[in-house]
């Protein structure tokens, strides 16, 4: 494949998402010659995907990336996808941050004192990398028996978007996360659609009182009592657990939110439970998570036993001019949200300008 002219740049972020656009404002602040790769079209990161009736856990004011604050809309307690969408878009335009949208990137790999950034536009040559792109470009479906013969519809929480969609049938969610909950209450509150809500243990619901400041508070604790050395803080919630955001109460009070155990596989037409009892149904929704998107990284060969690529903070251990950000707990406390990838974005940069 023939690339076109390789540029030169100090740092290259790759992903303009969320985490992306904090190591940016953080790049800014340390003075660093840097630019930011994102493969989508238009600002917003994965929020610009996210199905109609998503909401944040936290109100505006603690779902903020570094510098500027979430403007609040009346109305309005949890923000919506789109007031994402227009925030990171704002925060994008107000820092003036170099995002190249509609550039994928297809590999990093060393070239002696630099690192070759791969793109389906051209080919960047830069001291330092910061890999960003997060997790919702590789959905996780698990290996369930009789996937490949279901002949009704199968889909990811990637593709979900609007209860509508799903008039008059009978839809299977897979899932007991946070995902899986608010899908099927979504569903379940259109009143003509038929759901079954399949998890592999009993649903944990947090009190109606917590959301995602306590959550945060928690993961914050935890994570300072492993760098101590300490095994637990005794938290009251863990980041697993099931946040009872306004669609997912008015479910669950109306009896609509029941969650039956995990089939054992898939028939032609449904479902069967391990009892050998089958379900016929017309689409399958997997709220089954997802891995973090690294297959750009794969030519640096850093990726251990288990596909996980070792750091020391966001630094790869394997690699020191190589950061990783935003893909959860081993990136930074809390990465993977708005107000959680501050602080690593921060050390990130601090230690790309010390290398610089």
């Amino acid at each position: 494949m023939h690339r076109p002219v390789t540029r030169a740049c100090d740092v290259v972020v790759i992903g303009g998402g969320q985490a992306g656009l904090a190591a940016g404002y953080h790049l800014r602040r340390q003075g660093i010659d840097f630019t930011i790769l994102d493969a989508d079209p238009a600002p917003g990161g994965s929020w610009q995907h996210m199905w109609d009736s998503l909401h944040l856990f936290s109100p505006a004011d603690h779902s903020s990336l570094p510098g500027r604050l979430m403007p609040t809309r009346l109305g309005e307690t949890y923000p919506d996808a789109g007031h994402v969408v227009d925030y990171l878009t704002d925060y994008e335009k107000r820092y003036d941050l170099p995002v190249q949208h509609d550039t994928r990137v297809d590999a990093v790999r060393r070239d002696g004192d630099r690192l070759l950034v791969e793109a389906d536009s051209n080919t960047w040559r830069a001291r330092a990398v910061v890999s960003a792109t997060g997790t919702w470009s590789r959905p996780f479906v698990p290996a369930v028996p009789g996937r490949g013969l279901f002949t009704g519809r199968q889909l990811h929480t990637v593709n979900y978007r609007r209860q509508a969609d799903f008039a008059g049938q009978h839809v299977v969610v897979v899932g007991g996360g946070n995902s899986g909950a608010q899908i099927a209450a979504d569903l379940a509150l259109a009143g003509d659609v038929t759901v079954t809500w399949a998890t592999q243990r009993p649903p944990r619901f947090l009190a109606d009182d917590i959301d995602g400041r306590v959550l945060f508070d928690v993961a914050t604790a935890r994570r300072r009592a492993l760098d101590e050395g300490r095994s637990d803080t005794g938290g009251v919630a863990s980041l697993g657990d099931i946040v009872v955001v306004p669609p997912v109460r008015a479910a669950r009070d109306a009896g609509l939110l029941h969650a039956k155990p995990m089939f054992t596989r898939l028939t032609a037409t449904g479902i069967q439970g391990a009892d050998g009892s089958r379900s016929d149904a017309d689409a399958i929704i997997w709220c089954t998570g997802f891995r973090p998107a690294l297959a750009h990284l794969a030519p640096l060969n850093l990726r251990g036993p288990h596909g996980h690529i070792a750091t020391h903070g966001t630094r790869a251990l394997g690699e020191s001019r190589l950061h990783l950000l935003g893909y959860g707990d081993w990136t930074g406390s809390a990465s993977a949200t708005l107000i959680g990838v501050g602080r690593p974005a921060r050390d990130a940069a601090r230690e790309i300008a010390e290398l610089l």
